[in-house]
């Protein structure tokens, strides 16, 4: 099993490219399924998220072909209606399939994916509109088992907004007959970019990226051909790299349009950030100001960047309060960064960080994807040497998140240990 280390001090310079959107990725290569021939997916990042859904479209009868960031899908015969619980406990977007799988084949069987490490995230909000859209759903042995004539046009209400229930509904929309409305959507620029491609198939949507889409369902789909947008979170990350080692960095590719809510708590936090047309740069101050932060649906202040920006508050002046209002098991990180010598006293949901001018390094233990960015971040500051045990959980999100930062002037490297 792989470790990082990182020898914190250096300050960052240089430039660094944001790749591809995992959260853009995972539900565009399910939109393969809908329907046979070749499609083509660019900038589609390394991450071991994305190898898992290549296996789950190769496990339903899909041939895929990488070639360097492009992905070549061929959907031509798929052979199985079935995403096994072997690849749906280690990646949940797994669900992703059920409504691609609903449109074209009539019937699915997806696994259920259980807990996680950050909270409860309850498929039955994809199974309501699945249902809303005519699907027949039985719950058994761990499986969701649907079934379904050809889909039927629907209002579609989500009691909470949910992503990947939104992109669940919206592909299994797109060729059902007549119309579609989805009403308390949730708003992120991965949905509007899942729409694009859509869109590109000949899909006909409108209003992704509102709390209000209209599908109008049609009869035929083409194969696609997407670049994926650019990662927000990945952007935001190395954008609080910078912020956090009093750095000056220019991350290329990165969308400030989708970034608001992080910027602007940044300069608060007392960061020089500009918007170029080449990326986002961002100036770290010496020591950043401490903020408060309350997380959010997009347009608010991503749940995704909370951990990393939990970092940037362990060596800030004063006291900053985050409140996380999404995901209730979402402060796993906080004992790990305690063991680098964060001080953060938890009430409920809300976290409380009094900033220490340094932090101390050591071995800790990422828990999740965005909790391990948030130990290679203060690890970025403390002093001396950390080491971030299990590695995959980064690679899950990032695409060799330690080596980006190695080239703007961070000393990481990776070892290999038996846990």
């Amino acid at each position: 099993m792989e470790s990082i280390t990182i020898a914190g001090g250096p300050r960052l310079r240089g430039s660094v490219r944001v790749g591809g959107a995992k959260n853009a990725a995972l539900p565009i290569l399910a939109a393969t399924i809908l329907v046979p021939g070749e499609h083509r997916v660019r900038n589609v990042p390394r991450l071991r998220d994305v190898d898992t859904m290549t296996r789950l479209l190769e496990i339903l009868g899909a041939k895929v072909e990488r070639q360097g960031d492009e992905m070549l899908i061929e959907t031509g015969a798929l052979s199985g209606e079935e995403a096994p619980y072997d690849l749906v406990k280690t990646m949940r977007a797994s669900v992703l399939v059920l409504g691609p799988l609903l449109a074209r084949a009539g019937q699915a069987r997806v696994s259920l994916p259980g807990g996680c490490a950050i909270g409860e995230r309850p498929v039955n909000l994809h199974l309501a509109a699945m249902r809303a859209l005519g699907a027949e759903i039985a719950i058994a042995h761990g499986y969701i088992t649907a079934r379904s004539g050809r889909l039927r046009g629907a209002r579609i209400h989500f009691e909470k907004q949910t992503v990947t229930g939104t992109e669940n509904a919206l592909m299994a929309a797109v060729t059902a007959e007549g119309s579609t409305e989805i009403t308390n959507a949730a708003c992120e620029p991965e949905i509007t970019d899942l729409a694009r491609a859509l869109g590109g198939m000949g899909a006909r949507i409108s209003g992704a990226g509102t709390a209000s889409i209209v599908i109008r369902g049609v009869e035929r789909l083409r194969p696609l051909d997407h670049a994926v947008m650019p990662d927000r979170i990945e952007a935001g990350t190395l954008m609080l790299a910078s912020a956090i080692t009093h750095g000056d960095v220019l991350v290329e590719g990165a969308d400030p349009t989708h970034l608001g809510a992080v910027i602007a708590k940044l300069r608060e936090a007392g960061a020089r950030v500009e918007e170029t047309p080449a990326g986002v740069r961002v100036e770290g101050p010496g020591r950043p100001r401490a903020v408060d932060i309350k997380t959010g649906p997009y347009p608010e202040f991503p749940t995704d960047m909370q951990a990393q920006f939990m970092a940037l508050l362990a060596v800030s002046r004063g006291l900053g309060v985050i409140h996380e209002t999404i995901f209730e098991n979402r402060y796993v990180h906080v004992a790990e960064l305690k063991r680098l010598g964060a001080d953060i006293t938890l009430d409920g949901n809300l976290a409380i960080v009094r900033g220490k001018p340094a932090l101390s390094g050591a071995r800790v233990m990422a828990t999740d994807l965005r909790a391990s960015a948030s130990l290679v971040l203060a690890g970025l500051r403390a002093e001396g040497e950390t080491v971030v045990a299990r590695a995959y959980h980064l690679d899950r999100g990032y695409e060799r998140l330690d080596e980006k930062l190695a080239g703007i002037g961070a000393r990481t490297g990776r070892i290999k240990e038996r846990l």
